[in-house]
């Protein structure tokens, strides 16, 4: 950049100001920044793993799912520590809503999108947007299936964005009342949030689903991990379907990829690796874990190399910015130690 010449000392005067403002800013920007290479643990930092550019962050709920959604950031998508010192980050707004199972990703439009599991029972998700993951847009209550009076649950929902549709896919597990068959993964179309098509099932493979997620690596095909949550003979594991595009048709249905008890997979590409991270949920070793794959076929346990928030419940993972994990990392609200008990 071409700096201005100074033709007095008045105007020197302004640059000199000029200048240790500047000079402020930076010093600013590279604190936060050198922040977020310390405030991981120092084998996350090791050659084999660390990134140059960018971060990730993983959006998750601790139970029992009413006190919001907190953020932890990572700079090789292996270790995150969390952010806001471990406090929520965006906390429920309404009296009888929760907050689970989020799904946090970046439109076209330069806004962070996230959908959540807004309760239990009903027929409706939780919605909110942000321009820079500080401030939130109100929260709203979509009831995605209001055409479908029975529908017993809307669980954990991921939103991804169709460009030839030029509108957004939301995927969601749904369950009637009188229904002997459980879960299935259903969807809508919407190009705003405000307006969507009549929902419909999306994926059934002739057993229970749920936890639908999609990821896809350009130039190759569409790959959905989801849970077979199958009771006879139990499964309550992962398996990966593959696809032509973001609607399937989903085929080539693989094995188990990982231990029984499992459930909210979340895909991230890492180095040479796809790691599929997801919620072990039963005691006496409820944790988070990770399975990696480099061709979709063969896996591998690698949870013994990652580490994840204690207490951290099925979430979801973004690239993020350098510029922007900055930002984040400079919140550090009040103590209260009510939003901190699990």
């Amino acid at each position: 950049m071409k700096m201005p010449v100074a033709h007095s000392g008045v105007d020197r005067g302004a640059s000199r100001v000029r200048s240790t403002s500047t000079s402020s800013r930076l010093r600013a920007v590279f604190s936060a920044l050198l922040l977020l290479a310390t405030c991981l643990p120092a084998n996350a930092r090791k050659p084999g793993h660390s990134t140059k550019h960018g971060a990730w962050l993983f959006a998750y709920f601790k139970e029992p799912g009413n006190q919001g959604i907190y953020l932890a950031l990572s700079r090789d998508g292996y270790h995150f520590t969390p952010l806001n010192d471990g406090q929520p980050w965006v906390t429920t707004a309404h009296p009888a809503e929760v907050m689970r199972d989020v799904f946090l990703t970046r439109g076209p439009d330069h806004l962070f999108h996230m959908v959540w599991t807004w309760s239990w029972h009903g027929d409706s998700l939780g919605y909110s947007s942000s321009p820079d993951l500080l401030s939130w847009s109100p929260q709203k209550e979509i009831p995605v299936m209001k055409d479908f009076p029975e529908t017993n649950n809307v669980w954990a929902p991921e939103t991804y964005w169709d460009a030839k549709r030029k509108q957004w896919l939301i995927i969601w597990s749904s369950s009637m009342k009188d229904s002997k068959t459980g879960n299935h993964i259903w969807s809508t179309f919407t190009p705003d949030f405000n307006t969507f098509s009549k929902s419909s099932i999306f994926f059934d493979p002739g057993y229970v689903t749920i936890d639908a997620t999609i990821y896809h690596q350009p130039h190759g095909p569409y790959r959905m991990v989801f849970k077979d949550q199958s009771y006879d003979p139990l499964s309550f594991q992962e398996r990966v379907a593959t696809g032509p595009t973001l609607e399937g048709p989903w085929k080539q249905i693989s094995g188990p990829i990982n231990e029984s008890w499992s459930e909210g997979p979340s895909v991230i590409h890492v180095g040479r690796l796809y790691i599929v991270y997801y919620d072990h949920y039963r005691p006496p070793h409820a944790r988070y874990e990770a399975v990696a794959t480099s061709d979709w076929k063969h896996w591998e346990d690698i949870t013994a190399e990652t580490s994840l928030p204690d207490h951290c419940k099925h979430g979801s993972f973004l690239r993020i910015t350098d510029a922007e994990a900055a930002k984040l990392l400079q919140r550090h609200d009040p103590s209260n130690h009510s939003n901190q008990q699990h």
